[in-house]
């Protein structure tokens, strides 16, 4: 029984590794005229994680350069802010010692076993504002489950940072270049 309560539980486990995958959403306003924006600037980047940041920054210059977006100090065209956050979630999983006489009127077994499940989430939102009227023109927002490998996580951060920054999530047109494939 032992042995099959750990299989249920590590079975969970793994599909629920599959399932929480990247959450991303964007939205812009439908009223910006995408065409005028070629540069942008950082206006901020912030991170629970100071390790993060920098991090954060490179993945979103990259993703903003491959649309053909070209940063400079100060003064562009867009200004950028990002903010990434993780916050502790918890889940209950409960598992049963199989199938007692019961189980065809709704139970599940004699006994059942409910255990705490922790994990981390990440959130990363990146706003793009237009500086001339100081009005967010962009958002995009990526959740993650996190893992206990921090280059897991940075993986995950650059893959979250792609599919949110792309050309398929922007007004056409925006930058100056043709987006890199």
């Amino acid at each position: 029984m032992k042995a099959l309560r750990t299989l249920c539980f590590l079975t969970t486990i793994a599909f629920l590794s599959t399932v929480l995958l990247a959450e991303i959403h964007t939205d812009y306003d439908h009223n910006a005229d995408f065409s005028k924006y070629h540069t942008y600037s950082w206006l901020r980047v912030h991170s629970d994680n100071p390790l993060w940041q920098e991090r954060i920054q490179q993945d979103v210059d990259n993703a903003l350069q491959a649309l053909g977006l070209q940063k400079v100090p100060s003064g562009g065209d867009l200004e950028v802010s990002a903010v990434g956050a993780v916050r502790n979630e918890q889940e209950y999983q409960t598992f049963y010692d199989g199938f007692g006489p019961g189980w065809y009127w709704g139970g599940f077994g004699t006994t059942a076993i409910t255990t705490p499940v922790n994990y981390r989430v990440g959130t990363l939102v990146v706003d793009l504002y237009d500086s001339r009227t100081k009005q967010l023109v962009w958002r995009g927002t990526a959740t993650d489950t996190l893992s206990d490998d921090p280059s897991k996580n940075q993986n995950k951060l650059k893959d979250a940072v792609q599919d949110m920054i792309n050309k398929d999530k922007f007004p056409k047109p925006i930058g100056t270049l043709e987006p890199k494939s």
